[in-house]
């Protein structure tokens, strides 16, 4: 999925990793899907981005081996969503930190409000991205809420291979 030039043949690990990530839209969609918004619809809607933009997202995603297809129930019809694989999973310490350097380093919008990154297994915030600043812990997925105050909710993430 590269947006410039092919870098999955290079040594530097930097360029190996955006040549799967430097588009901002693969991001936002596993930010997404670790939160369980994995059907189509729902990414487009939260996301507010088109069909066609999203659509080739998704399909390079799956190819990357970020995502992968998950049968749900849709009233009587059987559909397929996206859920996070190992691979997305293993983003939540960047996304998580990609957070707190934006509390530290951007204005916050008027109406906003600190988002707290909480591990639910000791109940704690934490400072840190992959592991509690309070306990200890590795943070996974299944373990983090993410309190967002703008939106009047705290919303828990989702292991890999899940949609709610």
């Amino acid at each position: 999925m590269a947006l410039r030039s092919d870098w999955s043949q290079e040594f530097c690990p930097v360029k190996r990793s955006l040549d799967v990530l430097g588009d901002p839209w693969v991001l936002l969609i596993v930010r997404d899907v670790l939160h369980g918004r994995g059907r189509f619809d729902q990414l487009r809607e939260n996301l507010g981005i088109s069909e066609a933009v999203l659509s080739r997202r998704l399909s390079g995603m799956l190819g990357a081996g970020l995502l992968t297809k998950v049968d749900y129930a849709d009233g009587a019809r059987i559909r397929q969503g996206y859920a996070a694989t190992e691979a997305a999973a293993d983003l939540l310490p960047i996304l998580q930190q990609l957070s707190l350097w934006a509390e530290k380093h951007t204005e916050l919008p008027a109406g906003g409000g600190h988002m707290g990154l909480i591990h639910e297994a000791c109940g704690a915030e934490t400072t840190q991205g992959e592991v509690c600043s309070a306990c200890g812990q590795v943070l996974l997925p299944e373990d983090m809420s993410w309190d967002k105050p703008w939106k009047d909710v705290r919303e828990r993430l989702q292991p890999a291979g899940t949609l709610s």
